[in-house]
């Protein structure tokens, strides 16, 4: 996946991965760990790992990731 992706496109796969399980507002932990491998593997391959990831954008801490808290993924991707 490019890193120069525009607002739509984050949002679309955000989307496609949070509505296959209950909210399609907020991503599980599953939900961001299968599109973190299928879209963005890169970041898998840091010395962090998936759930240093997701406690890093679960902000408010409620065991899910909203698209708010997810935008920060443009950050990592664009590094």
């Amino acid at each position: 996946m490019s890193a120069k992706m525009t607002p739509e496109e984050l949002k679309s796969i955000f989307a496609k991965y949070a509505a296959s399980d209950g909210d399609p507002n907020q991503l599980s932990k599953d939900e961001l760990m299968l599109l973190i491998q299928n879209e963005f593997p890169s970041l898998l391959k840091g010395p962090g790992t998936l759930e240093d990831l997701f406690k890093e954008l679960d902000k408010n801490g409620d065991g899910e990731v909203s698209f708010e808290e997810f935008k920060a993924i443009l950050k990592k991707v664009s590094q």
